[in-house]
């Protein structure tokens, strides 16, 4: 298994004296992919556990690993599965011309992807195979839907150009250093990556308070599976603004994990916030990057996949593939936890208001860079060892346990347990 932490730290601006701190031990693959899957998930947590502790040793378990990137598919309910990853029109589906990816996961992607199509769900696969894979690809995000023609690498470099980096730091002002304390979170994100990366912060101490929109509620699944250690709440933005500045003044980090622009209205573009908050960390995760031609196109991870080459290169017999995991979602998430716990400690060592930026087609474009192999027999990881019991509002909860060990101790997550929309938005006390 390559050792791809160093690079990566190096790009999150870490020191490179703190690596000999880190083991990784177990299989040296546990993802059956043609890319290093389990060595990108490996690099990306090590990241999070080296940025969060300081003199003690941190190691990861890539078995542990393996039901860590897979932790969705694992959620059970007093036992039973409370829903599936996706559903079944978010699948690969023949075009006229090729194949196309849709997502259909959110009853509005959904809808929208029937009024494209003109059709009801049971015919969904007929009527897509009698369209264009670009154009359809372009119809359903003129109509809010969201969909990905699938292409080779070199296809998606032509529409799409340069990638954008796998982590871009930068300062937006000046500031003084803010005193050392409980971090606060705002999390304004949703599927997968950005809770992902504020469910790590939450293991690792911080006050996270995660805000959704009362119209647009969250899948049950990625609810019990990313709000650990979280208090989630809704929020109307439009129509509370005043509440929206009150958490924002007593935050010391805010992530956000939508379309770059689509929260400017609120006053959340990370120069109004700079102005505004001097000193807060500024986290944003896109699906796409902040600029170039699809950047204000909505993106998931399995949409990601099919358009820059991943689908093709995973695929067998000419019928696209996936990788064996959401990798591009959780490494993102991993990666945006590191970038936000060693801006907030520069922050508060040395000042200024920074900001952490991250794409999921800049993961997917450095796990294409790395070397590639024809994967072997991969031993399928019994997920029961590396699973724990919650208890939760709505009953007990099996989640997958956060992966790594800091000291020789196994991390667990914190209270409180995944409860959606039931908090106030406002912060604890200090």
């Amino acid at each position: 298994m390559p050792d791809l932490l160093p690079a990566v730290w190096g790009l999150l601006g870490g020191d490179p004296e703190e690596l000999p701190r880190i083991r990784v031990g177990g299989p040296p693959a546990v993802l059956r992919s043609t890319f290093p899957v389990t060595a990108v998930g490996a690099a990306a947590v090590g990241a999070s556990l080296l940025a969060a502790t300081r003199g003690v040793p941190v190691a990861v378990d890539t078995a542990a690993l393996a039901v860590a990137l897979r932790s969705e598919r694992h959620v059970r309910l007093d036992g039973r599965a409370v829903g599936i990853p996706f559903d079944p029109l978010s699948a690969f589906h023949r075009t006229s011309d090729g194949w196309l990816r849709l997502h259909a996961n959110y009853p509005w992607h959904r809808a929208a992807a029937l009024r494209v199509l003109g059709c009801a769900e049971a015919d969904v696969p007929a009527a897509i195979a009698e369209r264009g894979a670009l154009e359809l690809e372009a119809a359903l995000h003129d109509a809010g839907g969201v969909g990905a023609a699938v292409r080779t690498e070199e296809a998606w470099r032509t529409a799409a150009g340069p990638p954008p980096p796998l982590v871009e730091r930068r300062v937006l002002g000046d500031a003084a250093p803010r005193p050392p304390g409980r971090p606060r979170v705002l999390d304004l994100t949703r599927v997968i990556a950005g809770p992902i990366a504020t469910r790590t912060l939450a293991v690792h101490g911080a006050d996270v308070l995660r805000l959704d929109p009362p119209d647009r509620p969250e899948l049950p699944l990625q609810a019990y599976d990313t709000l650990p250690g979280k208090r989630s709440a809704q929020l109307d933005l439009a129509t509370h603004g005043p509440v929206l500045e009150e958490l924002l003044a007593g935050a010391d980090v805010v992530v956000t994990g939508y379309r770059p622009g689509a929260l400017d209205r609120f006053g959340l573009a990370p120069a109004d916030l700079a102005e505004r908050f001097p000193g807060l960390v500024v986290v944003t995760l896109s699906a796409w990057g902040h600029e170039g031609p699809w950047a204000h196109r909505r993106g998931f991870d399995s949409i990601v996949q099919a358009a820059c080459g991943i689908a093709d290169a995973e695929g067998t017999d000419g019928v696209p593939g996936a990788l064996p995991a959401q990798v591009l979602d959780h490494a993102t998430g991993y990666l945006a936890a590191a970038g936000a716990l060693l801006a907030l400690d520069a922050q508060r060592r040395d000042g200024e208001t920074h900001h952490v930026r991250l794409a999921l087609a800049g993961t997917a474009a450095w796990l294409q860079s790395l070397p590639r192999t024809q994967p072997g027999d991969v031993p399928e990881i019994d997920p029961a060892p590396h699973l724990v019991d919650v208890d939760a509002p709505a009953g007990r909860l099996t989640l997958a346990a956060p992966p790594g060990t800091v000291d020789g101790r196994s991390l667990t997550w914190p209270a409180p347990a995944p409860a959606y929309g039931a908090a106030r938005p406002g912060w604890e006390a200090r």
